[in-house]
């Protein structure tokens, strides 16, 4: 039986606070829009420049940038287009979405102008 994604982060601790922590931080953001998939949910501002990804005691959390991250924090990163890399860094508590994280994030909204 599949779950949606907001069943799943309503249904771990870990994951539902580290979620509304970044949601939080989100709201910051003028004009995003978070679209509910099956699976994750997307944050857009015109397009997706962030995918939120529930996990068993976290979530993954997609980046979209025009470059690879370096750092330890990024458990994977895939360059889908000639100008566009999708970074993913696993956020396992609220106090992970620290001001490294954050900057990244903004870095992607950035480019959605």
């Amino acid at each position: 039986m599949a779950r949606t994604a907001r069943e799943r982060i309503d249904g771990d601790l870990i994951s539902s606070g580290v979620y509304s922590a970044l949601l939080n931080e989100i709201s910051t953001l003028d004009g995003c829009e978070i679209q509910e998939n099956a699976s994750s949910f997307h944050v857009s501002r015109g397009r997706a420049f962030l995918g939120i990804h529930p996990r068993r005691g976290g979530i993954l959390v997609n980046i979209v940038l025009t470059r690879q991250l370096d750092s330890e924090r990024v458990h994977r990163a895939e360059r889908v287009s000639a100008n566009r890399w999708h970074n993913e860094v696993i956020v396992k508590s609220p106090s992970e979405i620290d001001a490294e994280l954050l900057t990244w994030i903004r870095e992607g909204y950035a480019h959605t102008a």
